[in-house]
């Protein structure tokens, strides 16, 4: 099982291109041209582990969105999971999507109330997903 934590950022700027002194405000408006981060889920699907169970992540904004870009991604890099969630409800619930369902998980308030945070049920929902994709393939 391959468990790939959420980029922090789908951008960055290469060290290479890193000022190396402060940037004087005297010199005009800044301009900053960003590199896309390289994905890294195609090769690890596609080649370094094709048979393995494949989770990843999609955050979104716009809650209208984000079940089309997670099939979207299911299609593209033909894994088996995304967790899918939007930023401001991030901590408390997520949409666990496959090819063929949604599953919703969230804390309740009394859930909440003692602690619990949203990665126990996630991990404990993947766990019995990563056991049936196992004794399928078995």
């Amino acid at each position: 099982m391959f468990y790939l934590a959420a980029a922090v950022s789908d951008f960055y700027i290469p060290v290479s291109e890193m000022p190396e002194h402060k940037i004087q405000s005297s010199e005009g408006p800044l301009q900053i041209t960003m590199k896309m981060v390289p994905k890294m889920l195609s090769p690890l699907v596609r080649d370094w582990a094709p048979e393995a169970f494949v989770i990843s992540f999609k955050l979104e904004t716009d809650a209208q969105i984000l079940l089309d870009k997670s099939q979207q991604a299911l299609e593209k890099y033909r894994h088996q999971v995304v967790v899918a969630n939007v930023l401001e409800s991030r901590r408390t619930s997520v949409i666990i999507v496959t090819r063929d369902s949604q599953t919703p998980l969230s804390l309740s308030d009394e859930e909440l109330a003692q602690g619990m945070e949203i990665e126990e049920k996630i991990v404990s929902y993947l766990q019995g997903q990563h056991t049936a994709f196992i004794e399928r393939k078995g």
